[in-house]
């Protein structure tokens, strides 16, 4: 597994793990893990709705909405797809 060396941690963060760790009855850096477990599984895995719901969020306020045309394209207008056969 690896390994996390944190350094120049403030005293008042220090002290208030080493205080957590004692109440929890276990030593400071198995509190750090849980710590950092617990804020992984509430912030680091998003799911598609997360997101989704983040982006409705962030524009929920915009003035008039998002409402806008998208232009008709024609076929020939896209570009062909990449090719990755090896060229001679």
């Amino acid at each position: 597994m690896p390994t996390l060396t944190i350094r120049n941690v403030e005293q008042e963060i220090h002290d208030f793990l080493r205080q957590e760790a004692a109440r929890h009855g276990r030593s400071m850096e198995e509190e750090v893990r849980t710590v950092l477990r617990q804020t992984f599984k509430t912030r680091g895995r998003r799911t598609a709705a997360d997101t989704a719901q983040a982006i409705r969020l962030a524009f929920a306020n915009v003035e008039g909405g998002a409402d806008f045309e998208i232009p008709e394209r024609e076929r020939g207008d896209l570009e062909a797809p990449p090719s990755f056969t090896k060229e001679e």
